[in-house]
């Protein structure tokens, strides 16, 4: 990549992407730097929107321009007036044309109207008025050439400014090949002329202007530089060449012996950059029609250089530039003189290569010895810092040297080494990752492998201990249903029925730790931190009964029996780790805490519900969830008794019929367990008759058997199971 870049910077070639980025980086550079000064020396004379409402539309009649011309040399001593117009045709507004043909007609022999247009012709010869204005005054005439199709010559041009044999070897100047001049008569009497044809990049950008452009074989100064050359007494121009050079990189100006020299930097094409001051307006404007009514203060125009231009839209001379899409003309020009005068033209002379190549090469150097060698964090650092370097070197030149020196391909390379770099190191470490997902992936579940590989140093298949949640799920009278359908069949549906349950585990960021037959068993909160283990496992349990209900309609579409499932939830502290044999390992989890979940999930057929949760769950979730207590249990194997609780759904999103059941239950239960039988039994009937449930029916048989059996002054409400 760095010797397609240096291709390009030598011009063996040119890419236009790395041209069109160059190009955004010039504006970019000439916006973040202008000054946004306004420059006093130059004013500009701006044909408005108010002028053309009181002076009427452009073209205006000559004696309104000869008025204007002489009220700026003679009432306020302006020391060079440039036109950024053109006076290409005469001015027949008068009537004077009319009147000469009448004259040469008709009214030939009539010696009374030859006497009264004798008298009358110097006052309706507007274009001999502004002649007779424009004479003996400092005013440059400005002028367009083109190389548009089926252009033609018109009017006059002003004397060449150089010839070919002025220079060394004849340079590849602007060439054009038709030109729209002033009239004779205003070209012939003027101090100078100047062409106001800026050159126009592919993108439509105007980022310079010729300084000298060439017609036939002859060389023609720019209006700017024309008026600067006016203002400085038309010292003679000289082509400036660097020793041994042959193409000239700079045109001076030199007034006289006494005198200090100007020198004026140009490209290979004889044309000078702008440099924008800032946005437009960054001269002061006059309204044309406040000069014709007097209505300037005075001394605004004294040794001033001004510009006669337009910034009524109707008049087209607007311009897409650096600084904005829609910028006056008029003010390309003005810029030019200013930074003619203050010497502060960016320039790109012939040893800018040598810059060019020797950053190429040491930001290269740096990018392919030394990124290799670090780290992803700290080869971003690096080259986050060669960027902020080479762009820093680059707007040291810019603003201290006036030097343009090329930036875009700097960036396209740091950017395309990085990039590779990172490609690389992405590949390499992918491999390094694909290593750690065969090791882990025995053990882990896939799912969470692709997160793990991410960050590999903190992941370990020590056994630990830390507080999970863990989730079984087992189908109720499996072997009834298995006995029901060939081996195809319950293959079928069980494929369904655990993909259909494994997708909402991985949903909820769960770690699906085996399949026992028909039952599932999963964990939350490693390998992978989960702060919200429980409240995941909840909704995976939640879940799974709504995916059931789905799943159970395409069964019994196929005449397959209906589906129906208990979950047991519960948090507490496990081992979790790599366990197993020489032969056989798995990641999975141990502890007291794994065994009353699968406790819970065996007698959720005993109450007659989908879910039970534990205390340890139900604990973290309180504020969270609404779950009904179903009882108190002592579990087999377990000495203490535990409560256990169904979830009945994320608090606030319970029905106002679901509330009232659950204050109905809750009063049952505080009944049953205060041995007030009667009180427990009306509140079960009356929840039987709002929504009937097998956990009323349960509870109803209960206190008939304690009627009978009374429990004695020391029963404490738990219920002991015996069996798994």
């Amino acid at each position: 990549m760095l010797l397609v870049m240096l291709g390009h910077s030598v011009r063996l070639y040119d890419i236009g992407l790395v041209s069109r980025l160059e190009a955004i980086a010039y504006d970019t550079k000439i916006r973040l730097t202008m000054p946004k000064t306004v420059d006093e020396r130059i004013v500009i004379i701006d044909i408005d929107e108010k002028s053309l409402a009181e002076q009427g539309r452009w073209p205006w009649g000559r004696d309104k321009i000869a008025a204007l011309v002489t009220k700026l040399f003679d009432t306020h001593h302006t020391a060079v007036l440039g036109f950024d117009v053109v006076f290409a045709e005469a001015d027949e507004s008068s009537g004077l044309t009319s009147l000469e043909r009448l004259s040469k007609g008709a009214l030939r022999d009539n010696g009374a109207f030859q006497g009264i247009l004798q008298t009358l012709r110097p006052q309706l010869d507007n274009d001999a008025r502004l002649a007779d204005a424009i004479k003996g005054r400092n005013v440059i005439l400005g002028y367009p050439f083109s190389n548009a199709a089926n252009s033609v010559r018109t009017g006059s041009l002003p004397k060449p400014s150089l010839l070919p044999s002025d220079f060394a070897a004849e340079p590849s100047a602007f060439s054009f090949a038709s030109y729209g001049g002033n009239l004779e008569r205003f070209q012939s009497v003027a101090a100078g002329g100047g062409h106001f044809s800026p050159e126009i990049d592919i993108d439509g950008i105007v980022r310079r202007v010729p300084m000298l452009a060439k017609y036939e074989n002859r060389y023609y100064e720019s209006l700017s530089l024309a008026m600067v050359r006016a203002r400085l007494g038309f010292p003679a121009l000289t082509p400036g060449y660097p020793e041994g050079a042959k193409v000239p990189e700079w045109i001076e100006l030199r007034a006289g012996d006494n005198r200090p020299r100007l020198t004026i930097p140009v490209d290979e094409n004889l044309a000078a950059l702008v440099p924008y001051r800032g946005y437009a307006h960054s001269f002061r404007y006059i309204s044309a029609t406040d000069v014709l009514n007097d209505r300037v203060p005075s001394g605004v125009f004294k040794d001033k250089l001004v510009l006669v231009g337009t910034t009524a839209p109707g008049l087209l001379d607007l311009r897409a530039t650096p600084v904005e899409a829609a910028y006056p003309g008029v003010e390309v020009h003005a810029n030019l003189i200013s930074g003619v005068l203050d010497g502060s033209l960016k320039h790109k002379p012939g040893y800018v290569l040598a810059i060019d190549v020797l950053v190429l090469i040491a930001v290269g150097a740096i990018m392919i010895f030394v990124l290799p060698l670090l780290s992803p964090v700290f080869a971003t650092g690096v080259a986050m810092a060669v960027l902020a370097v080479a762009t820093g070197f680059n707007f040291l030149l810019w603003n201290s040297g006036n030097l343009l020196v090329p930036l875009a391909n700097n960036l396209i390379l740091i950017a395309g080494l990085f990039a590779l770099n990172m490609s690389w190191g992405y590949f390499i470490e992918s491999r390094s990752k694909r290593q750690f997902t065969e090791l882990f992936g025995q053990y882990v579940p896939p799912e969470l492998v692709d997160e793990m590989a991410k960050n590999p140093e903190s992941y370990s298949m020590e056994g630990r201990k830390a507080e999970l949640t863990v989730l079984f799920s087992d189908i109720r009278g499996f072997t009834t249903i298995s006995e029901g359908l060939q081996p195809d069949e319950l293959a079928t549906l069980m494929n369904e029925y655990l993909g259909a349950m494994t997708d909402v585990v991985r949903k909820y960021r769960g770690t699906l730790d085996k399949y026992i037959g028909d039952a599932i068993m999963a964990f939350w909160g490693a390998p992978v931190d989960d702060p919200e283990h429980a409240k995941n496992a909840v909704l995976t349990a939640l879940e799974m009964q709504q995916e059931l209900t789905r799943l159970n309609e395409t069964l019994v579409a196929k005449g397959w029996p209906r589906l129906a499932i208990g979950v047991g939830v519960n948090t507490g502290t496990m081992t979790v780790g790599d366990m197993g044999s020489s032969v056989r390992k798995s990641y999975t989890v141990m502890g007291d805490a794994v065994n009353t979940g699968s406790r819970l999930e065996g007698i959720t057929k005993q109450y007659g519900v989908g879910i039970i949760v534990g205390e340890g769950t139900r604990e973290i979730l309180r504020r969270e969830f609404v779950f009904r207590e179903l009882d108190r249990v002592r579990v087999k194997g377990k000495d203490d008794a535990v409560g256990i609780y169904e979830p009945l759904g994320l608090d606030g999103t319970l029905s106002a019929a679901q509330l009232e059941e659950f204050k109905l239950w809750n009063q049952a239960l505080r009944h049953y367990r205060a041995c007030d039988w009667d009180q427990a039994e009306l509140a079960l009937m009356n929840l039987q008759r709002l929504a009937p449930k097998y956990l009323y029916e349960l509870y109803m048989e209960r206190i008939a058997f304690y009627r009978k059996n009374p429990p004695g002054d020391n029963w404490d409400g738990v219920t002991t199971f015996e069996t798994k």
